[in-house]
């Protein structure tokens, strides 16, 4: 059995993963931090293909008990994917952002990308196979006005996939980052889609759906000679 983990899997694009990987033959382990409700809808949409997997991203110790709890209750299996999709924004000019809105940002992307993949490497490495690949963003290509600790975080996971991939490679593991624009979420509520879509070229906002297909791919076996890449999926917004 083939299992694959994603971490914020409860709504948006980790949903979509979720739901795109269950197609693939996945047995899926849905993270979530504090909406059980949503993350048993999305175990539903996938017909009961997988489990609930609860754990704070930015809390090492809670990270790594989950982690470790699972691989007792499933001897002779691992975790072949992770999708570190887990984020949130919190945006402010820097001169007015509240120190939390810098540490939480930062934490739950950059110390989450290296809490939950860290502990599975090992087990990756054995088998000679592992598919990682963490959601960056726009913001941490160009930066965005706004966004300082946005950008700093997906900027920090885009230079740690490069890294790591270099580390990984020889064992059959790749390490991959996409880094979508504006993608139809609840993460973009509230922005003016009216406006913003006149800046893409594309005329449009982007879906959940078609950044799970991008991630289907780089798990996949046809992917393996694709690693340390950023992936931009942004209706040439930029290029």
């Amino acid at each position: 059995m083939k299992y694959a983990l994603v971490t914020g899997g409860s709504r948006g694009i980790g949903r979509a993963i979720c739901v795109r990987l269950a197609q693939e033959g996945y047995n899926m382990l849905i993270n979530y931090a504090s909406n059980k409700a949503e993350a048993q809808r999305t175990l539903e949409l996938i017909g009961g293909q997988g489990e609930l997997l609860p754990f704070d991203v930015r809390n090492s110790q809670q990270t790594r008990q989950a982690l470790e709890g699972w691989q007792q209750r499933h001897d002779g299996e691992y975790i072949e994917v992770v999708v570190n999709n887990a984020g949130i924004r919190r945006d402010n000019v820097m001169a007015l952002m509240p120190e939390d809105d810098w540490h939480s940002v930062l934490d739950i992307t950059l110390s989450g990308f290296f809490n939950v993949t860290q502990p599975l490497l090992p087990a990756m490495q054995l088998h000679k196979f592992g598919r990682i690949v963490t959601m960056a963003s726009v913001s941490g290509l160009k930066g965005l006005p706004g966004q300082t600790n946005y950008s700093a975080a997906k900027g920090g996971v885009i230079a740690a996939t490069k890294a790591l991939a270099q580390e990984t490679a020889r064992r059959g593991i790749t390490v991959n980052a996409v880094a979508p624009g504006f993608i139809k979420t609840d993460m973009t509520e509230g922005l003016d889609e009216a406006a913003l879509k006149k800046t893409i070229p594309a005329q449009r906002f982007g879906t959940p759906e078609e950044v799970a297909d991008l991630v289907a791919f780089l798990v996949s076996q046809n992917a393996g000679y694709i690693t340390g890449e950023v992936i931009s999926i942004n209706g040439g917004l930029y290029t």
